[in-house]
């Protein structure tokens, strides 16, 4: 069914310099594609006319723009939501996240990614990067929910020989769906040795996959990399060839004025977590740094377990606010140049052409969010984009589409039975942990 959004507030993340970032108008959808961008009222009406049995939206009081990008989350940690807290990281790590995982089945995890889809179509994600277990497994419930997704295949050098295999049977499944793709994702270049990182990067290669993996993230990290390897992190996998426009680097938060030369040479997606980084005392990502250098920079959530949500509109204000205060600089880190992060520059770093993801404009894939205005921490309006990055809530997100198809509307998941998901969730944590 093609779909005409009407009398909406339209931002399509197109516009460059003094531009003006929104106007009023319509966009027409047909099959998995825009069609129709518009401020015309008799344009709208024309492709009313031209799509028999168009589905009309009214949009009055609401914003239209494109779906959200998480570039880095550990979806199926949401079985691990406030599990351990207040913890530093090793100890956090070691004495919690890890065993709890090992305790996880595939079907647990399964069901832990279905609980963090929901949670970010909710919240106006249309497309994440996840970097977990089992994600082959991942590969139905993705399909299932509509959410448009690129699935790492997370390994350290215990489990290498586990997963590549998994990660093979995944590509094969998400083969025939042009929403999913997999990639490989290592965990780290202190948790996996030099030859199990080119054994990934050479599937990649293979397949044509993505290539993920965390960089720089803490103090602890860069140390033992040096020691084990002479070199920061960001060059020992350089020197690896590990790095290229294909891969996902999250965190980036100890990295020297060279590693960052480095990383926007190489064309690398670099996935800023601020509040993950805030949680876990990880460190202030110099994104401004990075922006000045020609660098990709993303945002994402990381993991429930260190956020603990999947809220990207919290990631927004709190990537603003961040810099700001990293930098001592009120403009830096600025409310339009913030939403590009989740949008323009998170469908690049999915691999999408310019224009073709994170935009609307005639031809990219219908990838949209409707927001309701009509909220009290959303009026006046002086700035619409100020009170979107700096008010904006996840709640305010009213209806979802993705790849042209409605997946939430009036705040409601399309096929799922939210009762019965919490009660499988709160079964299976109980099991897991021995309660």
């Amino acid at each position: 069914m093609d779909i005409l959004f009407t009398n909406a507030t339209i931002l399509p993340m197109t516009a460059a310099g003094d531009e003006p970032r929104t106007f009023t108008g319509a966009v027409g959808v047909a099959g998995n594609r825009i069609a129709l961008v518009t401020a015309s009222g008799s344009e709208a009406d024309a492709f009313r006319t031209c799509s028999p049995g168009v589905r009309v939206i009214d949009c009055t009081g609401r914003l239209l723009m494109p779906g959200l990008v998480n570039t880095h989350c550990h979806a199926a940690m949401t079985l691990q939501r406030s599990y351990a807290d207040d913890i530093a990281l090793m100890e956090w790590l070691n004495d919690y996240i890890w065993p709890f995982e090992a305790r996880q089945t595939a079907d647990d995890v399964a069901l832990g990614m279905t609980l963090g889809i929901v949670e970010m179509l909710l919240g106006g994600v249309t497309s994440f990067v996840d970097m977990y277990y089992h994600e082959n497994r991942c590969v139905e419930v993705a399909r299932r929910l509509g959410i448009r997704a690129m699935l790492g295949c997370n390994y350290f050098d215990n489990n290498v020989d586990e997963v590549l295999p998994e990660a093979e049977k995944a590509v094969a499944l998400a083969a025939d769906c042009d929403r999913i793709q997999i990639a490989l994702a290592p965990h780290s270049p202190y948790t996996v040795s030099p030859e199990n990182l080119r054994r990934g990067k050479e599937l990649a290669r293979k397949w044509g996959l993505h290539f993920m993996t965390h960089i720089a993230e803490t103090r602890d990290e860069v140390r033992i990399v040096r020691e084990k390897y002479a070199a920061t992190p960001v060059e020992h996998l350089d020197a690896l060839g590990m790095l290229d426009d294909k891969t996902i680097g999250a965190h980036c938060i100890h990295v020297t004025d060279s590693d960052i030369r480095t990383l926007a040479r190489r064309g690398v997606a670099v996935s800023h977590n601020p509040q993950s980084n805030m949680k876990i005392s990880s460190g202030v990502a110099p994104v401004e740094k990075m922006r000045a250098a020609g660098a990709l920079v993303t945002i994402g959530t990381d993991g429930t377990c260190s956020n603990n949500d999947l809220d990207m509109f919290e990631e927004l204000r709190t990537a603003a606010f961040l810099q700001k205060s990293a930098t001592g600089d009120p403009v830096a880190l600025p409310a339009y140049e913030t939403l590009k992060l989740a949008t323009v520059n998170g469908a690049r770093a999915m691999g999408y052409a310019e224009g073709e993801l994170g935009v609307i404009r005639p031809g990219a894939l219908a990838d949209l969010i409707v927001v309701d205005l009509q909220k009290p921490h959303l009026q006046p309006i002086h700035d619409l984009v100020s009170n979107l990055v700096y008010c904006g809530k996840a709640s305010d997100v009213d209806t979802v589409m993705v790849d042209g198809c409605i997946v939430v509307e009036n705040r409601r998941v399309a096929g799922v039975d939210l009762p019965k998901l919490y009660a499988d969730v709160a079964a299976a944590v109980e099991r897991i942990t021995g309660r």
